[in-house]
C-alpha cells in the first residue's frame, strides 16, 4: 500500500509540474488571444479557459515537457522561455484584431463616419471598426477558434521546444513578416472605402469648379455618409471572409516557413 501511495504521489507531482510548464505558455497566449482575452470577458472566466486549454494541451506534450524538467534546465529559464514564446504567439494572433481595427478606422475616416458612435465599445473605435471587430470575433468563435488554437498550441512544442529560448533573429524575422502582412491586409480590406472616397472627392471638386455657387459640402456630406453605409452593407461579408481565411490560415500554419 505504501509503495502504491508513493507511486501515486510521484505521478501527481509529475503531472503538476508538467501542467505548470504548459500553463505558463498557454497563460501568456490567453492574455492576448482574440475573443477570449477581451476586456468584456471576466478575469475568472479567462482563468477557467486557461486551465481548460491546459488540460487539453498537456497530455499531448507531456514527453517534451518531461525531458526539459529532467535534463537540469533551471526553472527560471523554463518560466521565462515559456512566457516569451506564449507572448509571441499571442501578439501575432492579436494582430488580426488590429487588422480589423485599422481597416475600420481607415474606412470610417474615408467616408466621414469616424465620429458616429465612436465610443460605443470598450475601446474608443469608430462605429465601423467596432462593427468589424465584433463581427470578426463572433465569426471566428463560431468557426471553431478554440479547436484551432488548441491545435496550434500543441504544434508549437515541435517548433519551439519547452525551456528553450527561440533564436532572436528568427523570432524577429517571423514577427516582422507577420506584422507587415497584417497591415497589408488592413489596407486591402479598407480599399473599397478609400477608392469610393477618392471618386467622391474628385467628383465633388469637379462639381464645385463647374458650379461655384452651389454649396457642395451640404450636398456631398449626406451622400458620402449614405454611400459609406451602403458600401459597408455590401462589402462586410466579403471583408469578414477574407479576414477569417487569413486568420485561420495563420492558425493552420503560423510559421510560414520563417522560424
Amino acid at each position: 500500500m505504501t509503495a502504491i501511495l508513493a507511486d501515486l504521489l510521484d505521478a501527481g507531482r509529475t503531472g503538476i509540474a508538467v501542467g505548470l510548464v504548459v500553463f505558463l505558455r498557454i497563460g501568456a497566449v490567453m492574455a492576448l488571444l482574440p475573443a477570449f482575452s477581451e476586456r468584456s470577458v471576466p478575469e475568472r472566466v479567462r482563468l477557467v479557459l486557461t486551465l481548460a486549454f491546459t488540460l487539453i494541451v498537456a497530455p499531448a506534450v507531456t514527453s517534451p515537457v518531461l525531458e526539459v524538467l529532467t535534463d537540469g534546465t533551471g526553472m527560471l529559464q523554463i518560466l521565462l522561455s515559456e512566457v516569451v514564446i506564449g507572448l509571441a504567439f499571442g501578439l501575432l494572433l492579436r494582430m488580426f484584431v488590429i487588422v480589423l481595427q485599422t481597416a475600420g478606422s481607415i474606412a470610417a475616416q474615408s467616408t466621414s463616419l469616424s465620429q458616429i458612435l465612436g465610443s460605443a465599445g470598450v475601446e474608443p473605435l469608430p462605429a465601423m471598426g467596432h462593427l468589424m471587430v465584433i463581427s470578426g470575433l463572433a465569426l471566428a468563435v463560431m468557426a471553431g477558434l478554440h479547436l484551432r488554437v488548441a491545435e496550434m498550441l500543441i504544434g508549437s512544442y515541435q517548433v519551439f521546444p519547452p525551456g528553450r529560448f527561440p533564436a532572436p533573429d528568427l523570432l524577429s524575422a517571423w514577427g516582422a513578416e507577420r506584422v507587415a502582412q497584417a497591415f497589408r491586409m488592413a489596407f486591402a480590406l479598407a480599399a473599397p472605402f478609400v477608392i469610393a472616397s477618392l471618386i467622391y472627392n474628385v467628383a465633388l471638386g469637379v462639381i464645385n469648379k463647374a458650379m461655384p455657387q452651389l454649396m457642395v459640402a451640404f450636398v456631398g456630406a449626406p451622400a458620402i455618409t449614405a454611400g459609406g453605409l451602403i458600401l459597408l452593407f455590401l462589402t462586410l461579408p466579403l471583408i469578414l471572409k477574407v479576414w477569417s481565411d487569413g486568420f485561420f490560415g495563420f492558425l493552420a500554419d503560423p510559421y510560414g516557413g520563417t522560424p
